[in-house]
């Protein structure tokens, strides 16, 4: 078993709405990883996840948390260590005012955290460090690998990141890394599309995943009326709104049935006004956000999860979803439908098409055969494909065959 000590650096964690990064973290400490965790910002919604998450938050490294003399004295430690490396770094920030964010605020702020997170690095004795998304904390990692002594990794989802390629500085995120995990084939071919193909053998298709053992079959529910679920933040990318208006197309025919939404966001006013303005409040609930526990009491209550989204990587809520034997219905983008194949293990509407989400619906809402058979499917789906054990594995092998040795 590997010993081997590694840091994994995002944006926010841990995250109410990025659960599967703390569940692969847990899963790597578990195959006998050492994993440190840092963040850029400190949690929101703390307060409503798991007491394991909010432990895990307590021994994460909340970088734009540290006082002032301690960012100081962490630059003292890096140019004190090596002055040519703190130099170079230095001047690798000063290439951001031209080239990437182009904005001096965000050079500081880049260079700054480098600083703090080479000492924290430095301390551990670690020399690897891994990202999600591939977004500016990963402008970050580039600087603290210019410094010297550092390599780093991303963890690539998208679809936003392949929209900004040339101000997120993908190309160069890419070629600087030991090693880039793609989620799906959509992503490897996005990847593919700004990398030149001598850096492609450093490219590996890794799916995330769910426990099936946390995420075991529900019981049939036996709703009064068949439940509608969706978890999700509350983005115009999540399509919500086509939600509502193919539920709106579907009660003005006489159908009946309820729809609860999971989730918090900027769209939350819009859905709760067009929920009470199309007469939809009596059968549309909105929680509001949810810690993971609770969301799950919520999975064992539903008939159908519906995501009708405009733009995704490949979401773990479906996932989390089949593995509950949970009919899904989701749209025809990115990576999507690599996990569900249309009428075997759900169903597939067109984006941003209610009338086309609202046939999907009807198909599933007074058959309950069909969805017991895609929900069966669906499970079995995601013990072949999106197990967690076994992808994680896949990601402990990287770090250990791709990574500098700590």
């Amino acid at each position: 078993m590997t010993s081997k000590s590694i840091a994994y650096l995002c944006s926010e964690y841990p995250a109410i709405s990025h659960t599967f990064i703390y569940r692969e973290i847990e899963s790597l400490r578990k195959a006998g990883m050492n994993v440190y965790t840092a963040s850029i910002h400190k949690p929101s919604n703390l307060s409503v996840m798991t007491t394991a998450e909010q432990l895990e938050a307590e021994t994460t490294l909340m970088v734009l948390s540290q006082p002032i003399p301690s960012i100081i004295g962490a630059h003292w430690h890096c140019m004190h260590t090596n002055p040519n490396g703190y130099l170079r770094m230095a001047v690798g920030a000063l290439k951001l005012l031209t080239t990437g964010p182009k904005s001096p605020v965000k050079a500081i702020a880049y260079f700054a955290e480098a600083g703090i997170l080479l000492q924290w690095l430095h301390r551990l004795g670690i020399t690897h460090i891994h990202e999600h998304f591939a977004n500016p904390t990963a402008i970050v990692a580039m600087l603290m690998k210019i410094y010297g002594g550092i390599s780093y990794s991303l963890s690539v989802h998208g679809p936003d990141i392949f929209y900004r390629v040339d101000s997120a500085m993908l190309a160069e995120k890419v070629e600087e890394a030991a090693f880039i995990r793609c989620i799906s084939h959509y992503c490897l071919s996005q990847i593919m599309r700004i990398s030149e193909p001598n850096a492609w053998n450093k490219l590996h298709i890794v799916r995330c995943g769910v426990n099936p053992d946390l995420y075991s079959i529900r019981k049939e529910p036996h709703n009064a009326l068949p439940n509608i679920l969706c978890v999700g933040r509350l983005v115009p990318a999540k399509g919500q709104h086509i939600l509502l208006e193919a539920c709106r197309l579907l009660k003005q025919e006489g159908l009946r049935f309820k729809v609860i939404i999971i989730g918090e966001g900027p769209d939350g006013k819009s859905l709760e006004q067009f929920s009470s303005s199309n007469d939809l409040n009596d059968i549309v609930t909105f929680t509001g956000v949810l810690g993971q526990n609770t969301v799950r009491d919520y999975y064992d209550k539903a008939d159908i999860f519906v995501l009708a989204s405009f733009a995704e990587g490949v979401p773990v809520v479906l996932m989390e979803a089949m593995a509950k034997e949970i009919p899904v219905i989701s749209t025809r983008i990115t990576g999507i439908p690599e996990l569900i194949d249309h009428e075997h293990d759900g169903l597939l509407a067109t984006p941003g098409d209610a009338e086309d989400l609202a046939n999907q619906i009807r198909k599933l809402l007074f058959d309950s055969a069909l969805r017991r058979k895609y929900g069966q499917a669906g499970r079995e789906k995601v013990i072949s494909l999106y197990n967690q054990h076994i992808n994680n594995q896949q990601m402990v092998n990287l770090f250990n065959e791709e990574c500098q040795t700590s």
